[in-house]
């Protein structure tokens, strides 16, 4: 089984999610984690190879879970947030961005914080 690492405030993010949404989202995660393919996701080229988004909706808006697995039995989970358009906002792929650098960074040294 895959290890799920939250990277900056994601675990936060997500608990603070409407229930329904949490629980859909947190049956993906642990189909990841089993190997197996999540219900509602898709690759985010424009972010790079390994970056994939599961996506969630209820009547309240749009749910977004970014991760990462590039890494051998690991997923990382760089950032959740609800979508507000339908295009990802600047500020959001700016936060993706900045984990990801950091991350790789932590990765080439060795560690895995």
């Amino acid at each position: 089984m895959k290890f799920v690492v939250w990277e900056g405030d994601t675990l936060e993010v997500l608990k603070s999610f409407p229930e329904d949404v949490r629980v859909n989202l947190g049956h993906d995660l642990r189909r990841l984690q089993e190997g197996l393919v999540p219900l509602d996701w898709k690759p985010m080229v424009s972010m790079g190879r390994g970056i994939f988004e599961l996506r969630e909706r209820d009547k309240s808006g749009q749910y977004r879970v970014i991760y990462y697995t590039k890494v051998a039995e690991v997923i990382y989970v760089l950032h959740c947030f609800k979508k507000k358009t339908q295009k990802t906002a600047p500020k959001d792929l700016a936060l993706i961005k900045l984990r990801l650098k950091k991350l790789k960074g932590k990765l080439r040294e060795g560690r895995d914080e």
